[in-house]
């Protein structure tokens, strides 16, 4: 455990405090068990660090961060780490990559019952499905997700210019004040261009220059490492999650034909809408159907996209589709708060109530000719006109 410590202490010195994801404000610390997932490079691991360097301090006696992929947890159990650390006066427990742990639902199920004097904060892959382990946890905790980084949020990390969150409301009713006021400080037109190629995983302002390459590696990983760690896979399943991605890769918005696909991947018809569904899970897709309603990972999407545009221009062999990429924006950053279907009049139906259309700055009101609480997305504006939007204001929405 004294190894453990020193590395803790360490990674907390390191960790740079003066920039905090979104997520950090939505947080209940309070409560005694807490679940936080989301992609590999979303910042899960420096969200923790950070919170334990602002709130306890140079005094760390009482807390411990440890990441559950550490060998030492190979030679000794979660449950008798816990016990020996609340044996030493501990109260709270952060911890790290839960999903490469086995067993580790049934473990945190008892460390919380039987130690009613410690908190636990625990983090796992976007993939993990917290309430279906083999402990039931849904009615201790508190479950958070953590996305890549919002428009707004890139904005702050790379250039230090800090924005608002702003409601959907806001960006359709106040779009003039909102956009005047931030095209006084940012030219947010040519911002938004770098922002698709770089800025949706914060590890970019480690080493912008292999972004791309470290991305690729992280894909790979999530792919060969993550996604068998949750879902209990072997090697034949992850080339078939891999081909997959691949065709998927190539076709972006991809339709899918689910027969031909099956037969194309070399897998059946339920085996393929299950890792179609796993993909959307570890945040490497994005499905996009009619009704989400009742949604299963059985369904067949209508639409399906990669999970950011950053994904297009890493994976592409060829000049990004521009059109994709905007589509692939929107529906990635609206998600966070709001919930989007697919619809036949226009390209996205956002809380069953707004249809938007998204396209380039000479785009028509032909698609939505005729529909109510309907607009256009529009990139390459700085300004909206009327109905039209400038697709960057979608940016702020986290």
């Amino acid at each position: 455990m004294e190894k453990l410590f020193q590395i803790f202490s360490s990674r907390v010195q390191a960790v740079d405090t003066s920039f905090r994801r979104y997520l950090w404000y939505d947080i209940d610390w309070k409560n005694r068990l807490i679940a936080i997932t989301g992609a590999r490079g979303a910042g899960k691991t420096t969200l923790l660090l950070q919170y334990i360097k602002e709130t306890f301090g140079n005094t760390l006696g009482e807390v411990f961060y440890a990441s559950l992929d550490n060998l030492y947890f190979t030679k000794t159990t979660l449950s008798v780490f816990a016990d020996d650390f609340v044996k030493q006066g501990g109260k709270f427990l952060f911890l790290d990559e839960v999903h490469k742990y086995p067993e580790w639902s049934r473990e945190i199920k008892n460390i919380y019952d039987n130690y009613p004097q410690l908190s636990i904060v625990f983090t796992g892959s976007s993939a993990l499905d917290i309430f279906r382990g083999n402990a039931d946890l849904s009615r201790r905790l508190l479950h958070y997700s953590l996305n890549g980084l919002s428009f707004r949020e890139f904005i702050e990390l790379k250039y230090h210019h800090r924005f608002p969150v702003f409601s959907l409301t806001d960006v359709t009713e106040k779009a003039f004040d909102i956009s005047t006021a931030i095209n006084a400080v940012i030219k947010p037109v040519k911002l938004f261009e770098e922002y698709q190629k770089i800025g949706y995983y914060p590890f970019f302002a480690e080493d912008e220059k292999n972004y791309t390459q470290r991305l690729l590696q992280t894909i790979n990983q999530t792919l060969e490492s993550d996604l068998p760690a949750v879902a209990k896979i072997g090697y034949s399943s992850v080339y078939a999650l891999r081909k997959l991605f691949a065709v998927i890769a190539e076709t972006v918005p991809f339709k899918p034909n689910i027969l031909k696909l099956s037969q194309q991947i070399g897998i059946d018809r339920e085996t393929l809408l299950k890792y179609l569904h796993l993909l959307s899970k570890a945040d490497l897709l994005l499905l996009l159907h009619a009704d989400t309603r009742g949604i299963s990972q059985l369904n067949k999407p209508d639409k399906v996209y990669l999970n950011n545009a950053n994904m297009m221009y890493a994976l592409a062999e060829s000049p990004v589709n521009t059109g994709t990429m905007r589509e692939t924006f929107f529906y990635n950053q609206t998600r966070v708060r709001h919930t989007i279907n697919y619809t036949n009049k226009g390209d996205f139906l956002v809380d069953r109530t707004f249809v938007f259309e998204v396209g380039g700055k000479n785009k028509t009101q032909q698609q939505i000719a005729g529909i109510p609480n309907a607009f256009i997305a529009a990139d390459n504006i700085e300004y909206p006109w009327k109905n039209t939007i400038p697709i960057w204001m979608f940016g702020f929405l986290y």
